[in-house]
């Protein structure tokens, strides 16, 4: 039995068995209607969400599976034991996926549970989106090997993207990361993944006219939220957010910073216009961003497939 928590217990030939699999789910849907007939997955959410919600829980149904929906306050996870509530919900159901606050909750499933589980996002890794961000360059470029330049904070989307970048050997990201969020990847996670070749640390005292040179050079841009969603509204959060954004602003991919770029722009959504995307560069790009999170649907349908079957 396999889980993704990230991509630590993948190779690259698995992780590339997932895309394509995706890809034929994507193009022939009902070749894969009764694949998973009669499975079920459970989705437990500590987050917020729409597209993990979403995409998991449709992405099943197609495959011929059910799901079962439960938020993490109105269960007994925040009650009770917690590896034995797991190991109960393991007896009633195929498939686990989890969008949970912390990266140890993630750990704690997976070290106790008795079918697949998947990590839905937690504050280190988002590996569903990074995969679906994966599958939209294949079909736009033919190839993984394209030039990305990631402007943002370095988060849980950015961890996964370095993760994937230096498993795969193809394509290189380029990191533009003033910002650093509190991760459990390990001191020692970014330098190893800069020694593989593919993964490029921008410095980020460089100009914003320094930073505009390599973005003319790249195929994508990408950015994605610099606060998370759970505090983007939270009072309590409204100094450290302020604070964030001071920071931030000269960052924002907006029509100056891309006037002399060909790239597409990535976001993994929810978007934040005028803050870290202005609003013209979603409406340039925004059937770039649909396609990306409509692949959420593809890829996880691949994932659920894959780990059921392993």
């Amino acid at each position: 039995m396999k889980n993704m928590l990230n991509f630590k217990n993948f190779s690259a030939d698995e992780l590339m068995e997932i895309l394509n699999l995706a890809l034929d789910m994507k193009k022939n849907p009902e070749k894969y209607s009764h694949a998973l007939e009669g499975k079920k997955l459970y989705t437990l959410f500590e987050k917020t969400s729409t597209r993990t919600f979403l995409s998991f829980t449709t992405g099943i149904t197609e495959l011929g599976g059910t799901y079962y929906n439960q938020l993490w306050k109105d269960s007994n996870f925040v009650l009770g034991e917690p590896v034995s509530e797991i190991k109960y919900v393991c007896r009633n159901v195929d498939i686990i996926m989890a969008r949970l606050v912390k990266n140890e909750t993630v750990e704690l499933f997976g070290n106790h549970v008795t079918v697949p589980f998947i990590n839905g996002c937690d504050n280190s890794y988002h590996p569903c989106q990074i995969l679906a961000d994966a599958l939209t360059i294949l079909e736009k470029f033919g190839t993984l090997d394209v030039k990305l330049m990631y402007i943002g904070a370095k988060n849980n989307v950015f961890n996964s993207h370095v993760e994937f970048f230096s498993k795969m050997k193809k394509g290189t990201l380029y990191g533009l990361t003033p910002l650093v969020n509190d991760t459990a990847c390990g001191s020692d996670f970014y330098e190893e993944a800069k020694k593989s070749g593919y993964y490029i640390e921008l410095d980020t005292s460089m100009t914003m006219e320094e930073a505009k040179k390599y973005a003319n050079d790249m195929d994508i841009l990408y950015t994605d939220t610099w606060v998370d969603m759970e505090f983007f509204n939270n009072p309590a959060y409204k100094e450290q957010k302020e604070a964030t954004l001071a920071k931030m602003m000269p960052y924002q991919i907006n029509e100056e910073f891309t006037k002399d770029s060909k790239a597409i722009v990535f976001h993994d959504m929810p978007m934040h216009a005028g803050f870290e995307i202005s609003q013209g560069i979603i409406n340039q790009n925004l059937e770039h961003i649909l396609d990306e999170a409509e692949n959420r649907r593809h890829v996880e349908k691949a994932v659920m497939y894959t780990l059921i079957n392993s």
